[in-house]
């Protein structure tokens, strides 16, 4: 008879004659697609790193500096000490750190996967050199088996050259 700590030990150690007890998670899945966001958060990482966003940011920042500054007292919704600017600003950047590291990684991803290719490009160019080498070594060595016509009217030279001699000696 097993008792409730023996259930708790099997547990943990993970009976394998038991099937598992199906977890039911407190949060629903949703359906999430890395690639579409790593996507969209380069998208983001890239209009935040243009000159357009800083000139935007600027005239953002300036014209809640007017308004809030200029306009009617009734109007304003952050006076002098700007604490709603800073919020929203500090948001934007807890918000646009990450983006920006993630569009990194993934780019970080992309060049390990460039390298890799170029790596195995490389030993492949390697490789077909180093037989390349070898087969014009064997042709080299071959050749020199072999008569060519320079050699062979060398050799021909060389004979009439012996014959004439042969002739005025005899």
């Amino acid at each position: 008879m097993s008792t409730g700590l023996d259930r708790v030990r099997d547990r943990r150690m993970g009976r394998l004659d038991q099937p598992r007890e199906i977890r039911r998670a407190l949060v629903p899945r949703l359906y999430y697609d890395p690639e579409a966001f790593g996507q969209f958060s380069e998208r983001i990482a890239r209009f935040l790193g243009t000159a357009r966003f800083l000139v935007y940011m600027t005239v953002f920042v300036l014209l809640w500096f007017a308004w809030n500054i200029l306009a009617p007292v009734s109007w304003r919704f952050d006076p002098y000490p700007f604490i709603f600017l800073t919020l929203m600003l500090s948001l934007q950047a807890s918000y646009a750190a990450p983006l920006i590291l993630l569009a990194q990684n993934r780019q970080d991803d992309r060049d390990r996967v460039q390298y890799e290719g170029d790596r195995a490009r490389d030993e492949r160019s390697v490789s077909d050199t180093e037989y390349l080498t070898r087969e014009v070594a064997g042709l080299r060595m071959a050749m020199a088996d072999v008569a060519t016509r320079d050699w062979i009217r060398d050799e021909l030279q060389h004979l009439l050259k012996e014959l004439e001699n042969r002739r005025r000696e005899g």
